[in-house]
């Protein structure tokens, strides 16, 4: 199912939650709303999934106008970051809960509906736990019959809002391994919104980056980490240092000091990015000098902190966890890939 959020605004007593957002979703995709809290991705999922209502704009199911469609209308599996399961029900009873109450016309006979629930308890690895009840599980376990029940009344978009929030960090990275292999088996329009960047570069297809209620840019994971559009896109996902720098002739320097990179398509003022990881160490006087001023581990590199040429800039590189850099060691390098922005 192909969803098409057309030019939506969406206010709240007034103050705009979101400025004319237009986004494609595809059919069988898993796309991820990612942003900081304040962004407005809870607030587009929640008006896709007709919780609430656009104040300007349209979304549509396929060719359908589905904005004043109700949650039901449109036939929505949702899954929270709390569950939201039934405390006094079996988990076999919370999978079968969405079916039991559907209109007669449109509800399976009991044994079916029995025989679909156990298949989804079996599809997200929880046979055998049918006859328990919510309290009795993990809540590893108790997302995963969140995502049973939101499967079981067959959904044509399913969405998810941040539902690995409230889990450690560990049951969060074999639930998101899992989670991935569920959606390409049984290939729903799948929409999840995350402030967590590790959790949407390994899970989705696509990314949609927010931040303030508008959409900063919208691809793979790999476009967006390797080409972001924006400063607040290349700052916001994966980690980033930025310096202000001055292009004279196509030569980029750093207050009085070319630091051997170039850029013939700019001159003038300009920020420049670039990631920890993308960088070159070259001999003092090569490039940009820094003076290291604090050193912490970072899985297997060492990630050091730099004080630049005096004026008060710091940046951020990786090098080799044997590297000998201490404290007060000067460090030369220069940076492989980078990116100019204008200036603020």
């Amino acid at each position: 199912m192909d969803v098409r959020v057309d030019h939506v605004r969406k206010e709240f007593d007034r103050f705009p939650a979101l400025h004319d957002v237009s986004l494609d979703i595809h059919s069988g995709e898993l796309i991820a709303l990612l942003g900081p809290s304040g962004s407005g991705k809870t607030t587009l999922l929640r008006l896709i999934a007709g919780l609430e209502r656009p104040t300007a704009g349209k979304i549509f199911f396929g060719d359908e106008d589905a904005s004043e469609k109700s949650v039901q209308e449109r036939n929505i599996g949702f899954v929270f970051q709390h569950y939201a399961l039934f405390r006094h029900m079996t988990i076999l009873e919370n999978v079968s809960f969405g079916l039991k109450v559907r209109p007669r016309s449109s509800r399976p006979a009991a044994g079916e509906i029995r025989k679909r629930a156990m298949e989804l308890l079996d599809l997200v690895q929880l046979s055998g736990l049918e006859k328990r009840y919510p309290n009795q599980l993990s809540g590893g376990q108790r997302q995963r019959v969140a995502l049973a029940r939101a499967l079981a009344i067959e959904p044509r978009v399913l969405l998810l809002d941040e539902p690995f929030g409230a889990l450690d960090a560990q049951v969060r990275r074999d639930l998101r391994k899992w989670l991935r292999e569920i959606h390409d088996r049984t290939g729903h329009t799948t929409v999840f919104v995350t402030h967590d960047q590790e959790e949407a570069l390994e899970l989705a297809d696509r990314l949609c980056v927010m931040s303030q209620g508008r959409i900063e840019q919208v691809g793979s994971p790999d476009s967006v980490y390797d080409t972001p559009t924006s400063p607040f896109v290349f700052g916001f996902i994966g980690e980033s240092s930025e310096l202000p720098v001055n292009v004279d002739k196509g030569d980029i320097w750093l207050g009085d000091r070319p630091i051997g990179i170039s850029s013939p398509e700019a001159s003038g003022a300009a920020r420049l990015f670039f990631r920890p990881h993308d960088i070159e160490l070259v001999d003092n006087g090569a490039g940009l000098a820094g003076v290291v001023a604090t050193s912490r581990r970072v899985g297997g590199t060492r990630r050091v902190e730099l004080d630049i040429g005096g004026a008060g800039h710091r940046v951020e590189i990786d090098l080799p966890f044997d590297h000998p850099a201490g404290e007060r060691t000067q460090i030369a390098f220069r940076p492989k890939r980078w990116t100019l922005f204008p200036p603020a």
